[in-house]
Formats: C-alpha cells, structure tokens, sequence
C-alpha cells in the first residue's frame, strides 16, 4: 500500500511540474521581442595579476547585493576604467572593519 501510494505521489508531483513549466513557457514572452538591456553578467577576468570575475550591469534598475563575513565591511572603489576615456568602474571588495 505504501509503496502504491508513493508512486501516486511522484508522478502527481511530475504531472504538476510539468504544467507549472508548460504554463510558464506560455506566458513568457519571446526573447526575440525583448527590447531592455541584457541583464547582468559575470565574466572571468584578471585584476592586478590574479583571477577575478567581473560582473557587468547594463541596466540602471539592476541591484548587486554583496554580503561579507562578520567583521568585514562591503566598499568599492570607483576609478577611471582602462581602455575607455570618460568610463568608470568600481572594484567591490570585503574590508576588515576597525
């Protein structure tokens, strides 16, 4: 009996996912009709030597939410950006609060 009714409930819990992800591919418009920015995205890259990631956010509505370990403290540091006259680019890090 139990193992009758476990079935039941995997593959009522299938049956639901897949609805929920057909109803959503629905309602999603095409991304060929999109017409904002791209959103953000994290690009590997190199800072003074070593490996880093750089996230890059076209949109002006788009949040970066940076958490760092008790005791440190979230900054960036704004600066003129190599290659491009007139940019700028922050470098985000931890600082160990005093």
């Amino acid at each position: 009996m139990g193992n009758t009714f476990s079935r039941f409930v995997l593959v009522l819990l299938a049956l639901v996912a897949s609805g929920l992800v057909l109803l959503s591919q629905l309602w999603s418009q095409p991304a060929a009709l999109a017409t904002a920015s791209a959103p953000p995205s994290l690009v590997s890259a190199t800072l003074n030597g070593k490996p880093a990631y750089v996230l890059y956010v076209t949109r002006s509505e788009d949040k970066v939410l940076v958490r760092c370990y008790p005791g440190f403290a979230p900054t960036v540091a704004v600066r003129p950006m190599a290659g491009n006259p007139g940019m700028q680019e922050g470098v985000l890090s931890c600082i160990s609060r005093p």
